[in-house]
């Protein structure tokens, strides 16, 4: 028979037993001690945290302990007339398969389940498949286990220990207790499943929930980036026009200029329009399908007062306090800090329904300061929580100027913002020359 006419069935039983081979066969004395809690999971300060981390190893005690207790509460008879060795045999035996599973799980199973024909002639109750002691004692080891490993393990340990329980039915049995044994072991190990099956759940939630949120960002920081790129395009592609209309007009400013001073213009000329053409090239790659170049030119930072006086229509109130000699910047300085201005405004807005603002524009000799600042949320309005994409558009904004930037809550409940953007004086020069051309 080829693989090709196996049946659905054939594959699904040979994916069972190899299952069934992988967990209960191979490996098993491999060593896999029982770790304590991590130290984030311990919820206790100082030293009762650190012995909050053997929490398992004492539970897993504790249930070795329960088990010998319930073998000796069983009143078995043995070998001899006072009973202590049978006692010894049929409760020490479980108990120590229970504490095997600290180590090695695997193995702890089969000890457990090889044991118990022993505890089914050293018991005094009639040749019954399943004492008290081995009771308690499997079942803990099967919870243990399928806890540790997988919940396909605790179905197949229940599954052999069934077959167990009918064969020692069929043969040797005389009083049966498997019907008992199999309804308990069964409704602890899906118990013991379903809480592990949430918890593996629970991980994986916020596994994938932590991979979204730098998924988030990154996508948030590229789209910042991006959007930076396209209001950029005109300032950029201002100045190259600038730069291409100047070295084709320079040789008319002088009377029989010398040819090669009439081909370094040329020169300059096309590699200004080469430059302009490629840049609008790469700016259609970063554009999406659906974005439309706006009309307006770019805002500056003379279009301030009409930003706050929109603001102060939807009811924040703003204040503008400007510092030092105004003047000329390079129109991707004024650019960006009328953003920053904007978005810094918008978040008061959200987050803070009904206080004040005030914006600081500060002139110095080596560049611009900016100082944005609103006080805690008053009245009625909830705050908004926002999409968070605002002050990592501004850190881009800072970072790409080689700015400092800080943000962060006041004293009083409210939050500030504040930047640095630098400013060399032959720029600022410039930007002014370039204005009045």
């Amino acid at each position: 028979m080829t693989e090709k006419t196996r049946s659905p069935e054939f594959h699904l039983a040979q994916n069972a037993l190899q299952g069934l081979r992988a967990d209960l066969f191979q490996d098993v004395f491999a060593y896999r001690p029982l770790r304590p809690l991590r130290r984030g999971a311990a919820r206790l300060p100082g030293r009762a945290a650190r012995a909050e981390q053997w929490l398992p190893h004492g539970v897993v005690t504790a249930f070795a302990l329960l088990t010998l207790f319930v073998a000796y509460a069983g009143g078995f008879g043995g070998w001899d007339t006072n009973g202590e060795f049978a006692w010894a045999l049929t409760g020490f035996l479980p108990a120590g398969a229970v504490l095997l599973t600290l180590v090695r799980p695997v193995l702890a199973w089969w000890c457990s389940l090889g044991m118990t024909p022993l505890m089914m002639v050293l018991s005094g109750g009639g040749w019954a498949p399943w004492p008290p002691g081995s009771i308690v004692g499997h079942t803990v080891v099967m919870a243990v286990v399928a806890a540790r490993t997988r919940p396909r393990t605790g179905a197949w340990m229940w599954a052999l220990t069934a077959l167990y329980s009918m064969f020692v039915d069929a043969t040797v049995a005389w009083n049966s207790d498997s019907l008992e044994m199999l309804t308990f072991s069964g409704v602890v190990i899906a118990i013991v499943t379903l809480v592990s099956a949430n918890r593996d759940a629970r991980r994986e939630v916020v596994a994938e929930r932590t991979v979204t949120a730098v998924e988030r960002d990154r996508r948030t920081l590229l789209e910042e980036r991006t959007n930076i790129a396209r209001e950029l395009h005109d300032v950029v592609a201002h100045h190259m026009s600038v730069v291409a209309i100047q070295a084709e007009a320079a040789p008319y400013r002088v009377e029989n200029p010398p040819p090669e001073l009439a081909q370094a213009f040329a020169t300059i000329r096309e590699n200004a329009v080469v430059a302009l053409t490629e840049l609008r090239r790469v700016l259609g790659v970063v554009r999406a399908e659906d974005y439309e170049a706006p009309d307006a030119p770019q805002p500056t930072l003379a279009d301030l007062d009409r930003l706050i006086d929109n603001v102060r229509e939807t009811g924040l109130t703003v204040e503008k306090t400007v510092t030092g000699g105004v003047r000329e910047l390079p129109q991707g300085v004024e650019l960006s800090a009328y953003r920053i201005v904007q978005e810094a405004l918008s978040n008061s807005l959200r987050h803070a329904p009904g206080s004040t603002a005030r914006v600081e524009i500060g002139y110095v000799l080596g560049g611009l300061g900016l100082r944005i600042v609103n006080g805690p949320a008053t009245g009625l309005v909830k705050p908004s929580p926002g999409a968070g994409h605002g002050i990592t558009g501004m850190r881009e904004r800072v970072g790409m100027l080689d700015g400092e930037m800080t943000a962060e809550p006041t004293a009083d409940g409210g939050y500030e913002v504040t930047v640095f953007l630098p400013v060399p004086v032959a720029a600022a020069s410039g930007a002014a020359e370039g204005a009045a051309a």
